[in-house]
């Protein structure tokens, strides 16, 4: 009962916890570009126009971000770097695709916004494949 009530944290137990904080966001985003990675000439006309861009250009942007990055972070490959197109992705999702309605359709982005946000302030972690580089 003590350790649950307890603020304290061992290195591995905060390592483990990104692990899973990554992965599992990761496989939850992943799952969205994929769909719009097969689905690309479907989408691909009816995609938003974003600051100027054509919707194709638009769409493969975002496929970029919600598969290949998404699996950057999963493996902690770049993380950080990483993180930043999928912080601006969710970010375009709620301000433009969700017209900042972070509680209602736009909660999903929201939520993904705050963990990539997380994980590019505190890294990937030492399970990871930036961990083990750095070693």
């Amino acid at each position: 009962m003590k350790k649950l009530l307890s603020t304290g944290y061992s290195a591995s137990a905060f390592n483990l916890a990104l692990f899973i904080l990554r992965v599992g966001a990761g496989i939850l985003m992943v799952h969205h570009g994929y769909d719009k990675l097969v689905k690309f000439n479907e989408y691909s006309p009816k995609f938003m126009h974003f600051l100027g861009m054509n919707s194709t250009f638009s769409l493969a942007l975002v496929v970029f971000a919600e598969f290949f990055c998404c699996i950057f972070v999963m493996l902690g490959l770049f993380t950080r770097f990483a993180c930043i197109f999928l912080l601006i992705s969710t970010f375009v999702a709620v301000s433009e695709a969700h017209k900042y309605d972070i509680l209602g359709k736009g909660e999903h982005a929201s939520l993904f916004f705050i963990i990539y946000f997380t994980i590019l302030i505190i890294g990937p972690g030492k399970i990871s494949v930036d961990g083990l580089i750095s070693k």
